[in-house]
């Protein structure tokens, strides 16, 4: 690890040294759900949504029951509303009929379910499973090129220089650390590099992109 990656890591930690998922959930499943919802939609709208959906269903049994057209009257605030009804109700009967009713803990079979991408099947690793894996949402993705740890280019590009960055071990916390101190202090409007405790060190080492 590098002297700016070890700087950025140390930043983080003194920043938020602990911090949450920042999707309500109780087990692999309600998560896998929620992160599906989160899809172009903040983690804060979601977790206004959630409680009335699991309320209804908070299995894969009980949401594969459920019509499509009863999950969206729920979950429409969250954008995408029919595209992501019928993936959850489409995931659910694929973990029972392939799974026996539980979320795998693999990547590969993750990204098999019906909705589910590389990122939100990323996060379930790290977040249900705590199996090493390094989500690239917008802020992450943002703060990667504004710190000089990747072009930018493209998510996936993203994800392969930080997971050279910085060793495997921190990962999972990383990713969270990184999110939650953008939203903070390296925001993608009105962003002033001044008053950002990594940006403003960053140009005075003149390492930034």
């Amino acid at each position: 690890m590098n002297k700016k990656a070890r700087f950025i890591l140390e930043t983080l930690e003194t920043y938020f040294p602990n911090p949450p998922i920042p999707l309500d959930h109780k087990d692999p499943f309600t998560l896998l759900i929620a992160v599906l919802l989160s899809a172009q939609c903040t983690d804060a709208r979601v977790n206004l949504v959630t409680p009335a959906l699991f309320a209804l269903a908070d299995t894969p049994e009980k949401m594969a029951q459920q019509s499509p057209k009863k999950i969206e009257s729920i979950i429409k605030s969250c954008g995408l509303g029919p595209t992501k009804a019928k993936a959850i109700v489409q995931l659910s009967k694929d973990l029972i009929e392939n799974h026996q009713g539980i979320v795998p803990n693999t990547l590969v079979e993750l990204e098999k379910l019906p909705g589910v991408g590389h990122k939100t099947a990323s996060v379930v690793m790290t977040q249900a499973f705590k199996k090493p894996a390094f989500p690239v949402d917008t802020h992450i993705h943002r703060c990667a090129k504004r710190w000089g740890l990747s072009s930018g280019k493209s998510v996936v590009q993203t994800e392969k220089d930080l997971k050279k960055a910085f060793p495997q071990k921190y990962w999972i916390k990383l990713h969270l650390q990184i999110i939650y101190f953008a939203r903070t202090y390296c925001p993608a409007k009105k962003h002033d590099p001044s008053t950002c405790p990594i940006c403003s060190h960053l140009d005075k080492k003149s390492t930034t992109t």
